[in-house]
């Protein structure tokens, strides 16, 4: 019996010339001899079709993350990381996607969280001649690919709004490839840029706003190597409010003369999860991917976070932040912060997410529990030990061997910290954690403090040319994906792209 279905469409030819037409081939060659054709190369070799009609975003999107070989740090299948459209969630949920698509600032909200640098223009904040240089330098490059955001109408196409990358340029004609994602519907094609720049010149209903494009790079180093802000969970709302809303009326409200002032009204005030909002990354992987072997490029990644941490721990907001959490004191009227859990809690949390992952099932409830839990010892180039804590994880009816690959002096940290009503024992880890909110605030945060004296100093402890250079890509990471979250919250990320200039410096 037949099936009523379509089967593709007819591409509109003109305005678009086919990529494999006779026509395209030769707007092909002549492109590549001009050399506007170079990063198509990488984005043909990771061109994918949306797996969904209302996928395109994602689709686009994944598939310049994977051209850009940024390591989306977690797995897809079997021992492969990799990016899916199943992968990108995080600023909004995949079913809410498939249902009804998303719009331009989501998309560049996921770039972001994903870990690519993103620059991000409506038509209304540039010019065609501006795009027009835009497209020539992402085509002339395989380090930045640039994907549209456009309605089909204006090329005489059926649908409505529509991602897609842009996989080159032809300067004779002024044509640009469009690498159609929906490649079910429509094969790659040429198209005029000024009519592009048309098609994106128009007004998402949804949003109220303009579309555009965005150019997508990879950043110098893999961000979020140690650190990491997490939406996911209920509590993000809460504590994104109270770090970038209260904590500036907190400070401009109160008169405080010393930094332990500072930080007995922050803490106090703290929301009590916000230990779920800021969490340690932990690279979680099935004992059969490798077994206890620590390879090469894992070791590279334990020493930069290894790094990471001593140069955490070598600020001076850290410094007072230990003495503040060990004093007498602060033990009645602040939480201890890393202390209500021991390591073999915090463990089982990181290696049931992990297992999730793993799964691929996010948010499942079914993971009950993690049974022998112990640690393994690693010797990496016959001196350094790594502690590498080794569990398994119960899932349903299923059981599982996972190891956790961690800085040794990470370990350290939680081993101390068994006792929670030991405020000595325990405010390391809290430190460490607190350390990395407080940097990541924006610079403007501290400007309400009254004491001029006091507010020099805090600005000198909270400054970005004071951080070594790893520890400063690791507090930009963060800060933008608090801007990010902020405007998440507010349902403003249509609205403004761009995180303030000032948010780099202080």
């Amino acid at each position: 019996m037949a099936t009523a279905g379509l089967y593709r469409r007819v591409l509109p030819t003109p305005p678009a010339i086919d990529f494999a037409s006779d026509e395209g081939k030769k707007l092909f060659i002549e492109a590549i001899q001009a050399g506007t054709m170079e990063g198509f190369y990488k984005l043909i070799s990771y061109f994918q079709t949306q797996s969904e009609p209302a996928y395109c975003g994602l689709a686009s999107l994944s598939m310049v993350l994977n051209a850009l070989a940024i390591d989306p740090g977690r797995k897809w299948k079997g021992p492969w990381r990799w990016f899916d459209e199943s992968m990108l969630d995080c600023c909004e949920p995949l079913e809410k996607v498939k249902a009804e698509g998303i719009s331009f600032g989501k998309v560049v909200c996921l770039a972001q969280c994903a870990g690519a640098e993103v620059e991000a223009l409506r038509t209304s904040q540039t010019t065609v001649d501006h795009f027009r240089q835009f497209v020539k330098r992402c085509s002339s490059s395989d380090n930045c690919h640039l994907v549209s955001s456009y309605h089909r109408a204006a090329l005489k196409q059926t649908g409505t709004g529509h991602f897609s990358p842009i996989g080159g340029y032809h300067e004779g004609s002024d044509m640009v490839l469009i690498l159609d994602v929906a490649r079910f519907k429509y094969p790659p094609h040429w198209v005029p840029l000024p009519l592009l720049w048309e098609a994106m010149d128009t007004v998402d209903k949804t949003t109220g706003q303009r579309r555009g494009f965005m150019l997508i790079s990879r950043p110098k180093r893999d961000p979020g190597l140690l650190y990491t802000l997490n939406c996911k969970h209920e509590s993000w709302v809460g504590v994104a409010k109270y770090l970038m809303d209260d904590v500036p009326h907190l400070l401009k409200s109160a008169d405080v003369k010393d930094v332990n002032g500072i930080l007995s009204i922050l803490l106090a005030s703290l929301p009590s999860d916000f230990e779920k909002f800021i969490q340690w990354v932990a690279e979680v992987r099935r004992e059969w991917d490798g077994g206890i072997a620590i390879s090469e490029e894992e070791k590279r990644r334990l020493a930069i976070r290894e790094e990471l941490l001593k140069q955490v721990q070598d600020t001076g907001f850290f410094k007072h932040l230990v003495n503040f959490l060990s004093s007498t004191s602060c033990c009645r009227r602040v939480p201890v912060f890393g202390g209500n859990e021991n390591l073999h809690e915090i463990a089982a949390n990181a290696y049931c997410q992990g297992a999730e992952i793993l799964s691929r099932k996010s948010g499942t409830s079914s993971c009950s529990c993690c049974r022998e839990a112990c640690l393994k010892c690693e010797n990496v180039d016959g001196q350094k030990t790594v502690l590498v804590p080794s569990a398994t994880i119960v899932n349903g009816k299923n059981k599982e061997k996972v190891n956790m690959l961690a800085p040794q002096s990470l370990m350290e940290l939680f081993c101390g910290a068994m006792d929670p009503k030991n405020c000595t024992s325990t405010q390391p880890v809290g430190s460490n954690i607190l350390t990395a909110l407080l940097l990541t605030l924006p610079p403007e945060t501290w400007c309400g403090i009254k004491d001029e004296k006091l507010l020099e100093e805090v600005q000198s402890l909270v400054s970005m040319d004071n951080l070594p250079a790893m520890l400063q890509e690791e507090v930009l990471h963060m800060r933008r994906q608090l801007y990010i979250l902020k405007k998440c919250r507010e349902n403003k990320l249509d609205e403004n792209l761009s995180a303030p200039c000032t948010w780099g410096s202080s």
